[in-house]
């Protein structure tokens, strides 16, 4: 039957009830859709649907929350996740790796940062969808270490960067070596997936909030028996037979594209006037005892190798920056940390998801592929204060950083993994009511939420921490959105601790499926070298990597596998569209 001769019942409401959701009218006119439509008048149909769907759904309703109370809108939600884990696991190479890390960013600060973008947005925010949130494959990383139950920065950027497990407080060491003892460190060093991608031909970046010689960035491509060794001035004068971190970042790793953050401080010398410097931050301890101007010695390398290179320490400069023309680029916007993003001076500091679109820009123009670390240092930093309002904002500002990365590549040959090197002690209570205030009090409709001592709280609290009081204070007069305001704490400590709880980790893109599962925090490298054929994986390195992968078929002829791919692809292609079209008569009836 052709496609003007095709005759079908209208969609009726009780098609797309709470025990059809469309199964009774796709039963029915199956074989009808099939050939009236086909794959490809199913792709129009299903695009013309969700347009509409979306415009009816839109009229005024931005914030009627009414739909949730119809058991066919969760079951469409469901539907909706089921026949995305449905889809085919992807293989192939990964050309380029992205590995994102939210630096203490654990379950909790997760959700607790998802409600915060949804309510900044006008939402409730519970249901909202963080860019990663949509990643298809998802896991835990298991975060101890070799000699602490609970990780440090260091020890597990070793992990998920080298992986090797290693002792608290060293980078780029295995267990082998003694913190804070230079002379065990003698074939101790282990390389990570970014010397490996830069060893493969590729380019590599590394950009984050912190200082660019902090923990997270330095596992990258230091080797320290102490993450506190960032410049010589903080090195022991009986330990300086090791090189500081800065150092090794400037005269040992050449090759690196980009490189973005804060810490200028430890790339010049003590009597260095630095024009930029912000008053309010006391870094002078982190400056140089050597003399050395590591920044200049920088510019210098790459101009002796007429490298094109561009040096910048504010945002105008990285806007300026032309990345069709640039082939490596410094950029360090701070003297100390970079700030939050709650606190951040536009004018100055670029955020996390301009430098990550910068860094890509200037990356992807190897046609050989590239590895880019991204981290969101200030949200650990946020939690260690017990103010989480900037660690939650930062949360935000991460995920729009691994947005713009999305957009900027394509799934089909770049891996992006999202992961967090620990948790924190931070705790999300109480019984508040759906869209109540994340960094307010905790609420049952108009109701405040009351301790046993007849005291409010706030809905997010931490386990320990500054915001520790010996007489709890009544939070009902407090301005709890300030950035400054601590949360209460249980018990009292100068910095609050990290958690010890798995983190997750998402993934899409060539191999991502086999993120899924409980994983030891060093598995996440090994995933990324196998996808990339990089490090143990590359060249002369006897495993296989997915490039050696078997395809796999079905047994019969080809063409007849080819078709039978066709057909269930419009099967679904056509069950979706049916499921579209429930969706938007459930719209238009409420």
């Amino acid at each position: 039957m052709s496609a003007s001769k095709a005759r079908y019942e209208p969609l009726a409401s009780e098609d797309c009830g709470t025990e059809g959701g469309g199964h009774t009218y796709w039963t029915k006119h199956k074989s009808r859709i099939m050939v009236g439509v086909g794959t490809a008048g199913v792709i129009f149909v299903v695009a013309v649907v969700a347009v509409i769907t979306g415009f009816v759904r839109g009229q005024g309703q931005q914030n009627d929350y009414s739909h949730e109370k119809d058991s066919t809108y969760w079951h469409n939600v469901a539907q909706s996740e089921l026949e995305a884990a449905l889809r085919d696991r992807q293989r192939g190479v990964a050309k380029n790796v992205i590995l994102f890390l939210g630096d203490g960013m654990g379950p909790t600060t997760v959700t607790a940062g998802r409600i915060l973008a949804g309510q900044i947005k006008g939402k409730h925010g519970e249901e909202t969808v963080l860019s990663f949130d949509r990643f298809p494959y998802t896991g835990l990383s298991r975060t101890y270490n070799v000699n602490s139950q609970v990780t440090d920065s260091a020890a597990s950027g070793t992990a998920y960067l080298t992986g090797v497990k290693t002792n608290q407080g060293m980078l780029g060491l295995t267990a082998k070596a003694s913190r804070g003892h230079c002379n065990t460190t003698h074939q101790a060093e282990v390389h990570s997936i970014l010397r490996w991608s830069l060893d493969a031909g590729k380019s590599g970046g590394v950009v984050t909030t912190t200082r660019i010689t902090h923990a997270t960035p330095a596992a990258s491509y230091s080797h320290s028996a102490d993450r506190d060794w960032e410049s010589d001035a903080r090195i022991p004068v009986e330990q300086r037979a090791c090189v500081d971190i800065a150092s090794q970042l400037i005269y040992n790793n050449t090759d690196i594209s980009v490189i973005l953050g804060g810490g200028r401080a430890s790339f010049y010398p003590r009597d260095y006037v630095d024009e930029h410097a912000d008053a309010d931050q006391a870094t002078r301890y982190l400056r140089r005892e050597d003399g050395k101007n590591l920044i200049q010695d920088w510019q210098d390398n790459k101009k002796n190798q007429e490298k094109s290179y561009r040096y910048v320490y504010d945002r105008s400069g990285l806007e300026s920056v032309d990345a069709a023309h640039t082939d490596y680029l410094l950029g360090l916007f701070n003297q100390g940390h970079m700030m939050y993003e709650k606190q951040r001076n536009e004018t100055k500091e670029p955020s996390l998801a301009e430098m990550t679109a910068k860094a890509i820009q200037i990356l992807k123009k190897n046609e050989n592929g590239f590895f880019l670390l991204v981290e969101g240092g200030r949200i650990d930093h946020g939690h260690h204060s017990t103010q989480a309002s900037l660690a939650l904002h930062d949360v935000v500002a991460f995920a729009d950083a691994v947005e713009k990365a999305t957009q900027l590549t394509s799934p089909s040959d770049t891996l992006i993994v999202v992961t967090a090197d620990h948790s924190h002690a931070f705790a999300f209570s109480g019984y508040a009511s759906r869209g109540n205030d994340i960094l307010g009090i905790n609420m049952v409709g108009e109701k405040l939420s009351l301790g046993s001592d007849n005291k409010t709280y706030t809905t997010l609290l931490y386990g320990n921490g500054p915001g520790f009081l010996v007489n709890r204070e009544n939070v009902t007069l407090q301005d709890t959105h300030d950035p400054l305001y601590r949360s209460q704490a249980a018990v009292p400590l100068a910095s609050e601790t990290h958690g010890g709880e798995d983190v997750a980790i998402y993934a899409k893109g060539p191999q991502s499926f086999l993120y899924s599962g409980v994983h030891e925090q060093n598995y996440i490298p090994m995933v990324m070298a196998y996808a990339s054929c990089v490090g143990p994986y590359g060249g002369s390195a006897q495993k296989k990597c997915a490039r050696n992968e078997a395809v796999v078929t079905h047994a019969g002829p080809q063409q007849n596998t080819k078709q039978n791919v066709s057909d269930s692809g419009a099967e679904t292609l056509a069950s979706l569209a049916v499921l579209i079209l429930c969706s938007a008569v459930s719209a238009t009836t409420r």
